[in-house]
């Protein structure tokens, strides 16, 4: 895949963020947008600024955070006579504390969205792709995938769990004309702290913007790369968990998160 030129994309958690900023880059592309989310209002704004400037959205109000929505979803998308060609789950969200402090339905709708409605949609737009011998998926997980992390561990897990399935993924899939990327933020100025309740997101590091993270993201599943981590310090960061004993990680991750608390 060469450029997003004409292809029919589908972003979940368009309406701000991230997802808001990559279908704005997709947009000037050429794509034929459908932007997917829970704020309708945000969306309908959103396509008619795209549409006002000649591209091509569509919207789909929809929360992903509840058993058989992925489903309910892509039979919206059929219905409406749409093809993904290319899938962008970037639907997600975090809650930041100790893990009795949350309650389990909050965790649920967690691993449901993160997770669970990750893997239905990948599943269920995939084989379309193959008919055709060509296509793209772009999964963003966080940085928090590469460890442990304490005050942050179903969040983390979730993420964790999006990292493996995209790697095992892409290489199912090698030669097919399907390409599958992992695109792991760090700390970025979105909505997420908010959500997340992080009082000091970063604990002090220069922050990622959006754009900037859409556009690598992007760009990596344009070059076929099958991971990509926005930022050089957080990519040092992250990897160099790898060759840390997992006391010292946990440790300085409990540190790390008892800061951002704020």
């Amino acid at each position: 895949m060469k450029s997003y030129h004409s292809r029919t994309v589908l972003v979940t958690g368009a309406s701000g963020g991230i997802g808001e900023a990559m279908a704005r880059r997709l947009a000037r592309d050429g794509a034929h947008l459908l932007l997917t989310a829970r704020s309708e209002d945000r969306l309908r704004s959103l396509a008619a600024e795209f549409r006002s400037e000649g591209a091509r959205a569509d919207i789909f109000a929809h929360d992903l955070a509840v058993p058989g929505a992925a489903e309910a979803l892509y039979d919206r998308i059929t219905a409406a006579g749409h093809a993904v060609d290319v899938l962008v789950n970037n639907a997600g969200f975090g809650k930041l504390g100790e893990f009795v402090e949350t309650d389990a339905a909050t965790y649920e709708r967690m691993v449901t969205l993160n997770v669970t409605n990750l893997v239905g949609l990948t599943r269920l737009v995939l084989p379309g792709m193959l008919l055709r011998g060509t296509g793209g998926i772009l999964n963003v997980a966080s940085t928090a995938a590469y460890q442990p992390v304490p005050y942050f561990a179903v969040y983390g897990a979730t993420k964790a769990f999006v990292l493996s399935f995209s790697h095992a993924l892409s290489a199912e899939l090698d030669g097919s004309g399907i390409h599958v990327t992992c695109l792991s933020p760090g700390p970025t100025t979105t909505g997420f702290a908010e959500t997340a309740d992080i009082g000091n997101l970063g604990g002090g590091r220069v922050l990622e913007t959006p754009e900037k993270v859409a556009r690598v993201g992007l760009d990596a599943l344009l070059d076929n790369d099958r991971s990509a981590i926005s930022g050089a310090i957080n990519a040092v960061t992250a990897l160099a968990t790898r060759f840390v004993p997992t006391r010292l990680v946990l440790a300085a991750g409990k540190r790390v998160m008892k800061m951002q608390q704020g």
